[in-house]
């Protein structure tokens, strides 16, 4: 049975790492947390960046995310939510490239783990560059008329790809030699973080598309 659906399986996972290799700002979120907070909280970010994957993959096998696409007001409702939280995290970058850096580490602190994966499952559930890539996967890879276990599999290896992905971005960002160069110029590292992140929310509040 997964053989016979195994081309649709594995177009639609490929899809889904085109949308894991190109940086957007699950990575972005990925880097400051890494960088200032380190290996184990960026990991536990990514697997909630992995979970929300699991909505987005459950959504495309029930038809939610063409949904949202043929309907303008779902799509800009979408928009707005991501542009709120993404200006949101470029307020919180901003504050952390003024403030003094033990203060920044002190707030840092009192983030548990469950912040740091809700931090991550909210920004991936309420990314248009992922929902994006998964309108893809419905439009030419979709498994949703799959039995049950095959449409399983699909989210599973969801799962997987995304945790794959973004922890890998996470070992690396959170590694030695980054994390020196963080600390080293951690202002400019959070304003660009700050600039990168208001720009992403401005666009995709102003977007008409």
């Amino acid at each position: 049975m997964i053989a016979h659906y195994l081309p649709q399986l594995l177009l639609a996972w490929s899809i889904q790492w085109m949308g894991i290799l190109s940086p957007g700002p699950s990575v972005m979120l990925i880097l400051s947390v890494a960088t200032s907070r380190g290996r184990a909280p960026s990991l536990v970010t990514a697997s909630g960046i992995a979970c929300g994957t699991i909505i987005l993959s459950t959504a495309t096998v029930l038809g939610l995310a063409s949904l949202f696409a043929q309907v303008a007001e779902l799509m800009i409702a979408v928009r707005l939510v991501g542009a709120i939280y993404l200006l949101w995290l470029a307020w919180k970058a901003f504050r952390n490239a003024v403030l003094d850096k033990e203060l920044v580490l002190k707030r840092r602190a009192t983030g548990g783990a469950w912040r740091s994966a809700l931090n991550g499952f909210t920004l991936q559930i309420s990314n248009p560059k992922a929902i994006f890539f998964w309108l893809a996967v419905a439009s030419v890879g979709g498994v949703g008329n799959a039995p049950l276990p095959v449409i399983l599999v699909f989210i599973a290896g969801a799962f997987v790809n995304s945790f794959v992905g973004h922890g890998g971005y996470a070992l690396l960002l959170s590694s030695g030699p980054i994390r020196r160069l963080y600390l080293r110029f951690r202002r400019w590292v959070e304003g660009g973080l700050g600039c990168f992140f208001l720009y992403a929310g401005y666009r995709l509040a102003t977007a008409t598309r």
